[in-house]
């Protein structure tokens, strides 16, 4: 910690965050969850359980008038067995909105997955600090948005000036479930995530339920929407089930209405909107699962391959074709008694032709230019004149 600052340590309380449903205290400090606790206790799998606790979507905000700020965090970065180390997660910095900084953490423990087994071994490490300087020396909102790819463990928050939370600027509060794509998979920073573009320049408060892997239909998952407060609602739904090949169209369709009822249960007249599938050309019609490509990993890289046997689609296997016709047929037989449901084609967010231009590196998940793209179209398509999360006037 560097000393030419006369620090004021402020307690890490939950009323400094925004865009986690549940804190919990560790021996290190705070840990930011994006399910509660009831969610968490009903849930048994792994993958679920490291991405709720990214932090994605979730940032520090407060008032100040502090010229410098210090975070030490804990943090729990993931590595693949035989591939280079992944870059070190960032934390964006926004002055009254403003991008205004960017900083990695150090330190921190590292979980190490064999693509293999998807077995995991956690090397532990120290606790890390963040550090801004030359904030301008006046009273105004700071943000420091967590990393989206790294779990965090809040440990101090230092600065040279006394810490306040902000005041409710009655902004609108956007509540968005999905899956890694949604999560951030390989966007270049926490604002840089699609859903994080789309808000900023929405002007909402985000709450980003987008899970790595993990956008399953989980009643737990629709019951923590219910019960969380919102003005927005979005679910952008299919990827993850055709990718473990989770479910057959029987299934399916009662799952998402059960999905959306639980939903309207807490929200009965809050719009919302359900997206469908972007372009994934592996996917379009062939079910999965979907696994790493062996060869592939062989070379050094991570890319997907189908699994599935196109065949078998008649009867009842899922593509992401298949997921949008059913989507788009939900919603119009539920906007009979729902008006304020809507649906939104994501090969309109990202389509064939999108791909040509902007192509899936692994073949499943965005690159930092797509996600740009894609939280650019969806800004477009819901939040401009028109769309469904339009301000009303």
């Amino acid at each position: 910690m560097h000393t030419e600052h006369d620090w004021i340590t402020t307690p890490l309380t939950a009323d400094l965050l925004r865009g986690a449903l549940d804190v919990e205290r560790t021996e290190h400090g705070l840990l930011p969850h994006r399910l509660p606790a009831r969610a968490r206790a009903q849930n048994t799998n792994a993958q679920l359980a490291m991405a709720e606790a990214q932090p994605s979507g979730v940032r520090l905000v407060f008032r100040t008038a502090a010229t410098a700020v210090e975070l030490d965090t804990l943090r729990t970065k993931r590595d693949y067995t035989g591939f280079p180390p992944r870059p070190d997660g960032l934390y964006d910095l926004l002055v009254d909105g403003v991008p205004a900084g960017q900083a990695s953490g150090t330190g921190g423990n590292v979980l190490t997955v064999d693509l293999a087994t998807w077995a995991g071994q956690v090397t532990s490490g120290p606790v890390g600090t963040v550090r801004f300087t030359g904030l301008p020396a006046r009273d105004k909102d700071v943000e420091i948005w967590l990393p989206h790819n790294e779990t965090t463990e809040l440990v101090a928050l230092r600065t040279d000036a006394p810490v306040a939370p902000v005041p409710d600027r009655d902004r609108r509060v956007w509540l968005h479930h999905g899956s890694s794509i949604s999560h951030g998979s390989d966007a270049a920073s926490p604002t840089a995530i699609w859903p994080a573009i789309a808000a900023l320049r929405g002007g909402v408060e985000l709450v980003n339920l987008g899970f790595g892997g993990s956008a399953m239909l989980d009643p737990f998952t629709a019951r923590a929407m219910r019960d969380t407060p919102a003005d927005l609602i979005s679910v952008k739904m299919g990827i993850n089930i055709v990718n473990a090949d989770a479910m057959r169209l029987r299934a399916f369709g009662p799952a998402v209405h059960g999905f959306l009822d639980t939903i309207r249960d807490g929200h009965p007249d809050t719009p919302l909107l359900l997206v469908s599938p972007i372009h994934c050309a592996i996917h379009e019609d062939t079910p999965g699962p979907t696994a790493p490509d062996g060869e592939e990993i062989g070379k050094g890289r991570l890319v997907f391959a189908p699994m599935g046997d196109p065949a078998e689609t008649p009867m009842g296997k899922l593509t992401l074709t298949v997921i949008r016709e059913e989507l788009s047929r939900i919603v119009e037989q539920r906007r009979a008694d729902d008006p304020n449901l809507h649906y939104l084609d994501g090969l309109d967010l990202y389509g064939p032709q999108d791909a040509a231009a902007l192509p899936l590196p692994d073949h499943v998940h965005p690159d930092a230019a797509t996600h740009h793209h894609i939280g650019d179209r969806f800004h477009e398509l819901a939040f401009a004149k028109g769309g469904p999360f339009a301000e009303q006037a």
